[in-house]
């Protein structure tokens, strides 16, 4: 048997640090087996799904040192890689399980399902589907079709007994059946969800081992079952912690950053963050804890790898990147690094082209330009403050605007623009009075190059760090504020 592991992001944000965690994992023990490490894209969220997010992706991941044998821009025996290109591969599937009695067409609207799990939530059930349409008879279900009803395919799940889940790290997990709920399948505009599509893919992928995040393991129940009405031997499961931050909460771009865009531009080396998250996953050798990605698949075990919540310890990070600086580059590649990070340039005309028309003397570029390369600026509330905004009015605009960016598909000025317009009408002031707190909260300054165009450059990660610093230096948003400004 051939070892084949794979890493299967969803295109709908950011790169994550915790999926080059995964990535690195999945690709060290099929390394050290001799197998293949395969990257697909699970884009079946049309909604959310875009090319600029996979492309960032597989940037990333290809800037940190990890690379694929098979996937969407590679090619490989077992393609197309990216999940929206195989819908007819799912629908044969979904008529198979439907033949076969496995799985059932439910023609519940959404009006009939909130009310069932409100009920539910009344009576302090689990949500999951009643059912109903599991009675359906032929005659019904051809009428329903007939009159085009809209529906979804559901997975039929036994209603007693339990689910064994076995587990490479924590052995056999029970799951009662009647906690697991009649998933749906396929969605009603012919879309499968990722547990068919995951399956199916696997299988067809001829995955042996699945390492992903412990969120999963609840599903775990729903994707063996699929694999029993199949016939199909399901590949050897391994879940994985989540990574934590100090204080053991999940590391959430909420609280802190956690694109691997983010670290890119603030000036990490890709091989040091890669060796960070080694160290959360490999035994180094005694003694030393700089490590290549050759050293860290010889020594990758399961055994090191702990069921406890690894740390990302942004200050062991900032350590061990300051030792790949002066230790692992003479001044020529320090200057390369340098020119790489900062001075590229594309970006560096854009800047010099928002600096021209404001400077009078070279050296006033300095001041003018530092924000675009600095980490987190050195803000003050006062700072922050105006006369036209109290401060409830300002945090609620720096929040709605983190959303409002978060929220965007493209990162254009355009887009950025629209983002603060809304903001100002939630909180009924003027757009340039709503800019000037936004430009000290981004550029450290009332005054610099014109915002728009600062917030395009600066990429939305950096962005969303610095609208978080300035909230904290305001006081933070309590959960009631974040429940009314929500709706």
């Amino acid at each position: 048997m051939t070892v084949r592991t794979r890493i299967a992001p969803s295109p709908t944000g950011d790169p994550h640090v915790g999926t080059a965690y995964v990535a690195l994992i999945n690709y060290c023990f099929a390394k050290k087996n001799g197998g293949k490490f395969v990257l697909r894209i699970e884009d079946t969220d049309r909604a959310r799904s875009t090319r600029e997010s996979e492309a960032a992706i597989l940037d990333s991941l290809d800037w940190m040192g990890l690379s694929w044998d098979e996937g969407p821009d590679v090619g490989g025996p077992h393609g197309p890689y990216r999940q929206s290109e195989r819908s007819e591969i799912y629908r044969e599937h979904v008529k198979k399980l439907l033949d076969a009695g496995n799985a059932f067409k439910c023609f519940c609207t959404p009006q009939r399902l909130e009310e069932m799990r409100a009920a539910q939530r009344a009576s302090k059930l689990p949500s999951r589907y009643d059912g109903l349409c599991t009675s359906l008879s032929a005659e019904a279900i051809a009428k329903n079709e007939a009159q085009g009803v809209p529906y979804v395919v559901r997975l039929k799940v036994p209603a007693e007994g339990v689910c064994v889940v076995h587990d490479m790290k924590r052995g056999a997990i029970e799951i009662e059946w009647s906690s697991v709920d009649m998933q749906v399948l396929m969605k009603s505009d012919g879309m499968p969800t990722y547990h068919l599509a995951n399956v199916v893919d696997d299988h067809l992928m001829e995955i042996t081992h699945v390492f992903r995040g412990e969120e999963w393991l609840s599903s775990a129940p729903k994707h063996l079952l699929l694999y029993k009405y199949f016939g199909w031997e399901p590949p050897q499961l391994l879940h994985l912690p989540l990574l934590r931050n100090p204080d053991k909460s999940k590391l959430s771009k909420r609280k802190n950053p956690t694109s691997i865009l983010f670290y890119k531009a603030l000036g990490y080396l890709p091989d040091a963050l890669l060796n960070f998250l080694g160290l959360l996953c490999v035994m180094p050798p005694a003694g030393e804890e700089m490590m290549d990605l050759a050293l860290m698949t010889d020594r990758f075990t399961i055994e090191h790898v702990s069921l406890g919540g690894p740390v990302f310890d942004v200050a062991k990070l900032d350590w061990l990147n300051g030792r790949y600086i002066r230790e692992r580059n003479d001044l020529d590649g320090f200057l390369a690094k340098v020119q790489a990070w900062g001075l590229d340039p594309v970006r560096l005309r854009r800047i010099a082209a928002l600096a021209q028309p404001r400077i009078e003397r070279l050296s006033d570029l300095g001041p003018l330009l530092a924000f675009f390369f600095s980490g987190r600026l050195d803000v003050t509330a006062e700072e922050l403050r105006s006369s036209k905004l109290d401060d409830a009015a300002l945090r609620k605009a720096l929040q709605l605007a983190t959303w409002g960016f978060d929220a965007l598909s493209s990162w254009e000025t355009g887009e950025i623009e629209a983002v603060l317009k809304g903001v100002a009408a939630a909180v009924d002031v003027k757009l340039r009075d709503v800019t000037r707190p936004f430009y000290v909260a981004i550029t450290g300054s009332a005054t610099s190059v014109p915002l728009y165009d600062a917030i395009e450059i600066l990429g939305r990660d950096i962005v969303r760090e610095r609208l978080r610093h300035a909230l904290k230096v305001l006081g933070g948003v309590t959960s009631s504020e974040l429940k009314e400004w929500q709706k």
